[in-house]
Formats: structure tokens, sequence, C-alpha cells
């Protein structure tokens, strides 16, 4: 591999050298790294560290000593086997990227814009956000010396706000919704030259997340699953996985005719994909979300067409799930293989279970489901269905009694 090419507009097809650019000037077409590619030894890459920078080839930094770290990628990919077996499942993993340092998948796409926006000469970052984005950019803007600056909604979770205060971010919660954060951030980051990183900076922040197809991929012995269940708000990591896959095919790394089938999992409330992948095909935002689960709560996602695209091109689906059927897959993923994860993943779960039982997902091919944050996170959602403990008197009789 050589690296980096040109960004590249993804309607028309004008090349742009790697400069602080997003979109395309002559359609206004969002802009993708290409790459030049050539093979690579697999054992090489193994032999690297233990993150995501592993990768580095088909990573947009050019200069490693740019680099912002904070030890993030290569979380676990776990065989399923007892959340397999109630779901008739045979071959099913979970990628487990609640485990990351700041316990979100965000840690991959923050680390590569926040370490981009210092290559390019940025003296500042920020983001919108849900909450999982403000604490990753605010972790590595912290590691890398810069200040930042968040925007997001004010009604999210109070560990992801806790979580960006204490890396020194300057957190403005906005009175509103998550799309009305994004065009004060936006706004704000043209005029004063602020690398906001999913915004101005998002050619290069979508590369990060791509690096959840490079890790299954290495962690399956260098083969491609089946079918990948993956939870959508803006869109950008369902098509950047898809993006992975086929460099590493142009690398060699896996089988040229790998076949995988991207399934699309988003909360009924906001929904605004799987709507147009049963209607007409048309992204219509949803003006104020509606679900539990908040780090999907994006009403106009960004990328949202082109999932649509990614489903037709590959053949998968798009499922929605209640809030109900959220809360059950959170317990149910705990309680068969010990991961506890927050409201996005039970999503991803809760559509798993949907596409297991109508037979979207045939029994015997292997299945990855992505699992994007921790539940520690998000609490109070969960904690409104589990079962409240008694407080009891230190005696052990009593306490044996109620022992079954």
């Amino acid at each position: 591999m050589t690296g980096v090419e040109s960004l590249v507009c993804r309607e028309c097809g004008r090349h742009y050298t790697m400069t602080f650019r997003y979109v395309c000037e002559e359609c206004f077409g969002p802009l993708d790294v290409a790459y030049e590619i050539s093979a690579v030894s697999r054992d090489a890459i193994s032999a690297r560290e233990h993150t995501y920078w592993r990768y580095s080839e088909l990573l947009p930094v050019t200069n490693r000593s740019n680099i912002v770290s904070i030890g993030a990628g290569m979380t676990p990919l776990l065989r399923a086997e007892r959340l397999g077996e109630r779901l008739g499942l045979r071959n099913l993993y979970i990628k487990n990227d609640s485990v990351n340092p700041t316990y979100s998948f965000k840690d991959r796409p923050a680390g590569v814009a926040v370490s981009k926006a210092r290559e390019l000469g940025l003296k500042a970052v920020g983001c919108a956000s849900t909450g999982n984005l403000a604490s990753a950019t605010a972790a590595h803007a912290a590691r890398g010396g810069l200040p930042c600056h968040i925007f997001a909604p004010s009604d999210i979770e109070m560990a992801k706000i806790v979580q960006a205060l204490s890396y020194g971010a300057n957190y403005v919660a906005v009175d509103g919704t998550y799309d009305d954060a994004n065009t004060i951030a936006a706004q704000i980051g043209d005029s004063r030259r602020i690398g906001i990183v999913n915004i101005n900076l998002r050619s290069y922040y979508v590369e990060g997340s791509k690096t959840l197809a490079f890790e299954v991929a290495e962690q399956l012995g260098w083969q491609a699953p089946d079918h990948l269940v993956i939870p959508v708000g803006s869109g950008a990591m369902l098509n950047a996985i898809c993006k992975g896959f086929e460099e590493l095919e142009r690398a060699s790394l896996i089988d040229d005719h790998a076949v995988i089938h991207p399934h699309a999992a988003q909360p009924q409330g906001c929904s605004p994909v799987v709507d147009a992948y049963r209607g007409d095909g048309r992204v219509v935002p949803v003006a104020r979300p509606d679900t539990i689960a908040k780090s999907l709560a994006i009403g106009d996602p960004g990328d949202g067409r082109y999932v649509l695209k990614r489903l037709e091109q590959y053949g998968g689906h798009a499922q929605m799930c209640t809030n109900s059927e959220i809360l059950d897959a959170i317990q149910l993923l705990a309680r068969t293989e010990g991961i506890f994860t927050e409201p996005a993943g039970g999503v991803a779960v809760a559509v798993l279970k949907k596409m297991a039982e109508d037979g979207t997902i045939p029994r015997d091919e292997t299945v990855v489901c992505y699992i994007t944050g921790n539940g520690l996170k998000a609490i109070d959602s969960i904690m409104s269905v589990l079962t409240k403990p008694e407080t009891m008197r230190p005696n052990v009789a009593e306490i044996a009694a109620v022992i079954k």
C-alpha cells in the first residue's frame, strides 16, 4: 500500500488535493478519501500495534507524527454462542466497541479527524454530537493539546455530558435537536476555522469508522462475514464499513469475491432510513426524534441516501424496533454474553433478533452485530425495567430465606 492519493467527489468524481475541504466545488457532493492501493502482507499488519492505526496505509494521516492516539481499536470480536442459540444463529459474532477508551466506537472517527486537524495546522477542534462523539472528540483533543468545542442537545444522557466536561471541553448545550446543534456547529466552525470533526473534517472523520471492517476481517482470519447488523444514526458508519471491505479486497487482504450483506438498524421514533427503504426511497427528515436511543436520534441523516445505495448494492435490508424491544435486547445481550450496551447497541440486537426470526438472516451464515456504546453511559433508560434491589438487615437467616 502506498497510501493517500486524493479527495474524490462521491457524486461527480472530481479529484481534489488533501486539504481542509469537505464538499465538491462543482456539485456540492461529499468528498471521500481515495488511496493508491497495492498488496500488503497480512503478517506485516498483525505484527503492529494493537490499535486501529495498524492500518495506517488506509487512513488519511500522511505523517505519523501527527497521530493522536488514546489506544482505541482492536476491540473484541466475540463468538456469541449463547445469544446465537437463543436466536437460532450458528455463527454469530459480537463486535464489542463499548470497551474503547471513551466507551464507544466514536473513538475511531474522532481520533482520525483530530489527527488530521493537527496535520492541517488547525488550532481548535469540535463536533456536533448526540453524546458519544462529544466524549471521544474531547478526549482526543485533550491528548493532542487542542481546544475543543462541543455542540449538543441539552437532553442527552448526563453521563455523556460529564465525560466530555471532564476532558476540559467547552460544552454548549443547545435547547433543541441534534440537527439544530449541527447547524450551529457548522456555521461557527466555518467562520472561526475550527475543525468540526463530523462536518468540515467529515471526509477524514468517516475513515476511522471503516476500521470496524478491517478488524472484523482480520479477526475472522481475513474473511468477510455474510451479514453485518449496524445501528444507523447519520449513516456514516454503515457506508464507511462497506468502503472498508471494498478497500480490503483491492489490497488483496480478503477474497475478491467476498459478498457482504449490510443491514441498517434504527429505532422507531427516528427511522428516516428505514422509512425510505420501505417507501419510495426518499429520506424525509424527522423533525422531533422520539426514542430512548438518543445516540441515534439524528432526524436528518447526512449519509442516509448513501446507506440506501449500499443496501441496494449489497442486498441488505433495513429494520426498526420499538423502545420496549430495545430494552429487552439490552437485557438479552447482557444475560447471554455479559455485554452491557447502551440503547444504540440494543437497537442492533433487537433488529438482529427480528431478522433471524423472519429468515432475513439464515441460521448457518456468518453474522457480525456491531455494539457501539457502553450501557453505563445511559443507565436511566434500562433502570426503568430492572427490578430494584431490596435493602435487607444484615441477618444471615433472613437473607438466606430469599436465596433460591
